[in-house]
């Protein structure tokens, strides 16, 4: 049955090699077209966890209390802030920012009400209040005002007055709200457990729209941020100016992203072409690996558009990795080609093509299969972008398993023999087996070598964590960076956590029972009678609550109805108001007092309250889930709150979510990966022994890798956790051709049974391939190091290190194992 399949496949490849080309090329130009809908994301639905309930509940507070996009310009003159010739400076780039189209509105110092410059009292709150350059304004009462109130100190100003900061909101993008809205509508019909084919098919048109509509919008904040940023340089040689914000961030993430795929693309493919041409020094050796490789990846970018799957920066390397799994694949049958041809110089070359493909069949098959497992395996993380980098790379290796078997033999077979190009004495001939001497010689100071690396890399995993500092990610010279810190430090914080506190379930029990009894007395009796937050009693609390939560030394600044208090009381001589005050306060108050006191704080019944936190990302000792069980706890012991009442959002709570999902996802996909390939190696080999030394090397590999994270204190995030299962899956690759070429080897005779000497012969034929493969995959994930993402380099310089690992361990561990276990039955 094997034998009859091969020989249909080389007589449809081999024997007809444009029938195999010709399929490769139909594929490709259909790729080439759907390579246009190739697109790349960076929003923040790209980072968070699949199904997580407390995204659920953050998007219901955001719109309860409004939420809307919007970018941060910090300013820092070189003259005095409040200057006449800063101020009238400011006014323009304010004026020029708000003229940029899709911005919709820009708050400056020069916008916000100065109500203690000097100070108003609550009777002329209802006729509004000034702004800095109105007439009346006090200048250094207006200093005084922003470094000291309550709303806006380390807000719109640093406390050493020389930074400012701009807000520039931009006008919200319906069409993205109104497809989210139906989408997230159909998708609470499908769990609810009732859905029909039909709504089956608005789900999957609504899903669609939405992915159109966010496309549009990414390009529409890559033009405002573009625009945004050729403003600001207008303005740069007399301050000093960074751009901030969400939607920055993602557009320059998009740029990394686009960037990285570029160079990278463009500086593997040169560095394989220079490692290929030193390798196998032949115009042909050269030429076939490349355009494999060059069609492999093409072929799926356009796979990727045809199935809509946008790249972000966590699968922004698939480009290389394909690259690199797909010489992987290519350079075994060359090397193996030009074995047969060195042992067989006058073959021609079809029997050449067919004893390479017949030698090299099974174990390609199967180290792809290998390979799919291992990222596979990410598919079972919670987190979207992993999954997403797992299927896209299952696609990517399957592609190039058949792509390879079909164009391998479809370009060579035309051509002649010609006559051998390498020796079987050649260098790397010389290099591969001098190891094999080596551990022969010292096999047990080997074995005791490895044992010491295991105990401390078990040592180093033990100290392994997923903490990190969003900061951390980008690149000291870019942007992102220096802003973040330029918020972080002297503008309270970056990182937006916010504190939910509802009534007691018994109280808002009676309400709902007093409202629908007595509507009349209800309506009348205002806020301040009928909430249960919204008193000068309740107030006091919270006024505790906000001093609490500002005391914290990793939050930034605070804002809440503890805030508005602290202004209000401000405003009445230094006493707090009572409920009478309260409430014709929150009746008179003009609409940008209540936008700016209330609305952001307190929902609209007064039963419920919002804390506004920037917590300070740049701290060293931050541990987003240490402080997030704190809050909860502190809330609840030292407030007296049920812990029904407290709910925790925000971009911290999610991001949180995402690392503290680290751990338990690199525990299921290492075990999965293990528990498969171990299966998968049993069935090739029909040996349990044999794929339990086999898979050893890999795993050594991938241990030490994780371990040295732990020791030098690099954490886990979303681009190392998939380092240890590519690890296994690339690296058993080599265990598969090693020990698939050893067994042929031990079994032959003349010298049948005698291990070292099937390891030698093993060494100086596989182990040449394995050699030039791990040499080329190593330099090409060391490339990865040019990126401004850092995990990215993390990723490619740790990466890069246990293909080297992997390589020392498959040609010295692994024949070590074989030669003292003696695990195969001849």
């Amino acid at each position: 049955m094997r034998e009859s399949m091969f020989k249909i496949y080389t007589a449809l490849t081999v024997d007809r090699p444009w029938l195999g080309g010709g399929l490769v090329l139909l594929g490709f130009a259909a790729a080439l077209w759907y390579a246009q809908g190739f697109r790349l994301d960076a929003s923040a639905d790209s980072l968070v966890l699949e199904g997580d309930a407390d995204l659920a509940y953050y998007e219901t507070v955001t719109d309860r209390y409004g939420s809307s996009e919007f970018l941060v310009v910090t300013y820092t003159p070189d003259a005095d802030l409040f200057a006449d010739a800063t101020l009238q400076r400011l006014q323009n780039l304010r004026n020029d920012l708000a003229a940029v189209d899709g911005i919709a509105a820009v708050t400056s110092i020069l916008d916000v009400p100065m109500i203690e410059s000097p100070p108003i009292s609550l009777a002329q709150i209802s006729q509004g209040a000034r702004t800095l350059l109105d007439e009346g304004t006090d200048r250094e009462l207006a200093r005084k005002e922003f470094r000291t109130s309550p709303l806006y100190k380390n807000l719109l100003t640093s406390q050493d007055e020389r930074t400012t900061a701009i807000q520039a909101t931009l006008a919200p993008a319906v069409a993205v709200a109104q497809a989210d809205a139906q989408r997230q509508q159909l998708r609470r019909q499908r769990a609810s457990g009732e859905f029909t084919p039909q709504q089956a098919k608005a789900l999957a048109s609504a899903e669609q729209t939405y992915k159109a509509a966010s496309a549009a919008r990414q390009n529409e904040l890559a033009r405002i941020v573009a625009d945004t940023r050729a403003v600001l340089d207008n303005y740069r040689d007399d301050a000093k100016i960074f751009l901030g914000g969400v939607p920055m961030i993602a557009v320059d993430m998009i740029n990394f992203v686009r960037s990285d795929i570029e160079v990278f693309s463009l500086v593997v493919g040169l560095i394989m072409v220079l490692l290929l041409a030193l390798a196998f020094r032949r115009v042909r050796w050269v030429f076939v690996p490349v355009l494999i490789c060059a069609v492999v990846n093409l072929s799926l970018v356009g796979l990727l558009g045809f199935m809509q799957w946008p790249v972000t920066v966590v699968s922004s390397n698939f480009t290389a990795l394909t690259l690199i799994i797909t010489l992987s694949l290519t350079v075994h049958l060359v090397v193996r080609h030009l074995e047969l041809h060195a042992d067989n110089p006058d073959a021609n070359q079809r029997w050449l093509l067919d004893q390479t493909l017949r030698s090299k069949l099974a174990p390609s098959v199967f180290t792809t299969l290998t390979t799919m497992v291992s990222f596979g395996s990410l598919i079972i993380a919670d987190i979207r972008p992993v999954i997403d980098f797992g299927m896209m790379m299952v696609c990517g290796v399957l592609l190039a398993l058949l792509i390879t078997l079909l164009l391998y033999p479809a370009v060579l077979a035309p051509m002649r023999a010609g006559t051998p190009s390498i020796s079987r004495e050649d260098f790397t001939a010389k290099l591969t087996r001098g190891m094999a001497g080596t551990i022969q010689r010292f096999g047990m100071p080997v074995l005791l070598i490895y044992g010491v690396l295991i105990v401390a890399a078990a040592v180093g995993i033990s100290r392994l964590g997923v903490e990190n500092r969003f900061i951390d990610y980008f690149d000291k010279e870019t942007e992102i960076h220096q802003g973040l810190v330029q918020i972080d430090k002297k503008l309270g914080g970056t990182t937006p956590l916010e504190v939910i506190i509802n009534a007691p379930a018994d109280f808002l029990q009676e309400d709902a029972e007093y409202r629908a009894e007595f509507p009349d007395s209800y309506a009348a009796g205002g806020l301040s009678a009928n909430s249960y937050w919204y008193n000068a009693a309740e107030l006091e609390r919270v006024g505790e609550i906000h001093d609490y939560l500002d005391s914290l030394p990793e939050t930034g600044k605070v804002l809440s109805m503890g805030t508005t208090a602290d202004v209000f009381a401000a405003l009445n001589g230094g006493q707090p108001l009572s409920n009478f005050l309260l409430a014709i306060v929150h009746k008179k108050a003009p609409p940008d007092i209540q936008a700016a006191l209330f609305d952001p704080y307190l929902s609209d019944d007064g039963n419920q309250l919002r804390f506004s936190i920037r917590v300070i990302d740049s701290d060293k000792n931050l541990n987003r889930d240490a402080l997030l069980k704190k809050i909860r706890s502190d809330l609840e012991t030292k407030f007296d709150l049920a812990p029904e009442q407290i709910r925790l959002a925000g971009l911290l709570v999610l991001y949180n979510n995402v690392l503290q999902s680290l751990f338990e996802s690199q525990i299921l996909t290492l075990g999965t990966v293990f528990i498969v390939i171990l299966i998968m190696l049993a069935v090739l080999f029909r040996s349990v022994p044999l794929a339990l030394i086999g898979i050893t090397p890999t795993l050594f590999a991938a241990s030490v890798i994780l371990g040295l994270m732990g020791w030098l204190g690099i954490p886990l995030d979303i681009m190392t956790i998939t380092i240890a299962a590519i690890t296994i899956g690339i690296g058993v690759d080599n265990t598969i051709h090693y020990t698939h070429r050893f067994v042929e080897e031990l079994r032959n005779e003349p010298d049948k049974g005698n291990y070292w000497v099937a390891i030698r012969r093993t060494h100086g034929s596989v182990g040449r391939a394995i050699y030039y493969t791990s040499v080329i995959v190593t330099v090409g994930f060391a490339m990865l190091a040019l990126s401004n993402f850092v995990p990215i380099v993390y990723f490619g310089l740790f990466t890069g290190l246990a293909m080297v690992l992997a390589l020392v361990a498959n040609l010295t561990l692994l024949p070590l194992l074989f030669a003292k276990l003696k695990p195969i039955r001849i």
